[in-house]
């Protein structure tokens, strides 16, 4: 399997795959295909992992794009603008935030991660459930604008909005934390809760919280 980049301001990653060599994405994410492309679809994993992945915000079924001769190509696209981000999952398998995940070779597994503490889920804005990749082989994240990669030593603390956290090694600590005193709380226009994460581990940021953007565009739509 070989891929490309495509384009920079909502990109694509276009897959070039020789026989018998397969990818899968959430309903939707195939954007182009040339011939030699066939396409099944099934509820990966099992109708209990498939159910899990709806709390996630992803769909319940995957389509599988599998070559049927060498060089077909196949790509798959962003939904809105920022960066298509590779991952190696045979490296560190990755917790994810929901809606990160948009394409992966059949060798990546991806099924729901529970936050180690219950307010992270309950509180934190981005759901109780998680997705975590695990397996061999390379993933592709969707990152709302601009991506942002460290590497936290042991115990080194990073705070950040919890919309915009993409993704994160499993030997992160993720957690939530309210924001201190009445008038930050109410003024300050961050909301009550903030993610945690402590080292060791890589963690990749998002620049821009599309959710948050796409809740600006709705305030000031017309009102009838």
């Amino acid at each position: 399997m070989k891929y490309e980049i495509i384009g920079d301001t909502v990109p694509a990653v276009e897959v070039t795959l020789n026989s018998g060599e397969s990818m899968f994405t959430q309903s939707g994410g195939m954007i182009w295909q040339t011939e030699g492309i066939n396409m099944s679809t099934n509820a990966r994993g099992g109708l209990a992992r498939s159910l899990g992945r709806m709390f996630t915000g992803e769909s319940i079924f995957m389509a599988n794009y599998t070559a049927a001769r060498d060089g077909a190509k196949i790509a798959f696209g962003s939904t809105v603008p920022g960066k298509v981000v590779p991952v190696d999952i045979g490296r560190s398998e990755l917790i994810c935030q929901k809606g990160a995940f948009l394409c992966a070779e059949q060798s990546v597994d991806l099924k729901v991660a529970f936050t180690k503490k219950f307010s992270a889920g309950l509180f934190g804005g981005e759901g109780f459930i998680l997705q975590r990749l695990f397996g061999s082989g390379y993933a592709f994240l969707e990152v709302d604008g601009d991506m942002v990669e460290r590497n936290l030593a042991p115990g080194e603390v990073i705070k950040v909005d919890t919309g915009n956290v993409v993704a994160f090694e499993t030997s992160v600590n993720y957690e939530i934390e309210t924001v201190k005193g009445l008038g930050n709380i109410f003024l300050g226009g961050e909301g009550l809760f903030i993610t945690r994460l402590t080292g060791p581990g890589r963690i990749i940021l998002q620049t821009q919280n599309f959710n948050d953007f796409s809740a600006k565009i709705i305030a000031r739509m017309p009102r009838s």
